[in-house]
């Protein structure tokens, strides 16, 4: 089932509270995914990219890590240590490096970008957000999703949402049917799915198509044409923010828009407490139609 969640800020004042209402949007969405729950936030600039990691041994594993990357990559590296997330600050022209460090140690790789971060674990939605302090985290826009598995196993790496390219995650209420054919596709052009969740599949479609010049739009609607099944899909990139649904747009969805912010919800009772919401404009998105705002 799923419940999925976005929020995009026009309001540059409510950026303190992005994860607060954010949080609360997703907790509301708990009794349709209680199995994994995830967050990723669009926040301020490091001035460098970001990596967010994850270890199941995280007090082993996070001990001294910041020191043996900054040898390893002949430049200073910061981190931050949240539960079992650890946000890496590179120096520019690392990540290439910095990933192939993170494969050998057997540190599980988040997502990277130069504003975006990345929390999901296995989990009712009031504990990840909890475990991760997510309602202290400011920003300009963010997505999330409550997760009930029923194409892979319930694991950190299997919760949403996905990140395949930098500043860019996906999440996704639906079912996929050719992702099979999809994964090879991808794989030969050098976007390879890590686990067997077909969400993974269309946040890799999306990488791909960005890589090849499409922009955020353009990207969504080829999901129109190149992926079988029922879906609807919430995108966060650097500057942006979009919604797709299939053309039978079977999976409910609600959209609110005022002059402070543009949410998204599985239902409206996520919005229901979004401050303007009684002045709202608030619509279902149609089927097949791509809905984007960027900066």
């Amino acid at each position: 089932m799923c419940g999925i969640v976005g929020l995009f800020l026009k309001n540059e004042g409510l950026r303190p509270k992005l994860g607060d209402m954010l949080t609360d949007m997703l907790i509301t969405m708990t009794d349709r995914g209680p199995d994994s729950a995830g967050i990723a936030i669009y926040g301020d600039e490091a001035g460098a990219l970001k990596m967010t990691v994850q270890s199941d041994t995280p007090d082993a594993t996070f001990h001294g890590l910041d020191v043996a990357l900054s040898h390893a990559l002949e430049g200073p590296v910061n981190m931050r240590v949240i539960d079992t997330h650890a946000v890496l600050t590179l120096p520019e022209g690392t990540e290439a490096q910095a990933r192939a460090f993170m494969v050998e140690k057997g540190i599980r790789i988040m997502g990277a970008g130069h504003s975006m971060e990345i929390f999901k674990e296995v989990g009712l939605p009031k504990d990840v957000a909890a475990r991760f302090h997510l309602r202290q985290m400011g920003g300009s826009h963010g997505i999330g999703h409550t997760r009930m598995a029923t194409e892979s196993a319930v694991t950190t790496m299997g919760a949403h949402p996905f990140s395949t390219g930098d500043d860019q995650c996906l999440v996704h209420n639906g079912s996929l049917s050719n992702h099979n054919a999809m994964r090879r596709v991808l794989t030969e052009k050098g976007f390879a799915p890590q686990t067997h969740n077909d969400t993974e599949v269309a946040a890799c479609y999306i990488s791909s198509r960005l890589a090849e010049g499409a922009n955020l739009g353009e990207a969504l609607e080829g999901t129109l044409d190149d992926l079988d099944g029922f879906f609807t899909f919430v995108v966060g990139t650097k500057n942006g923010f979009g919604v797709v649904r299939d053309p039978i747009a079977c999976k409910p969805a609600v959209m609110a828009e005022t002059e402070d912010y543009v949410a998204f919800g599985s239902e409206y009772r996520a919005l229901a407490n979004l401050p303007g919401i009684e002045t709202a404009r608030v619509w279902e998105p149609e089927p097949a139609t791509v809905y984007f705002w960027e900066r």
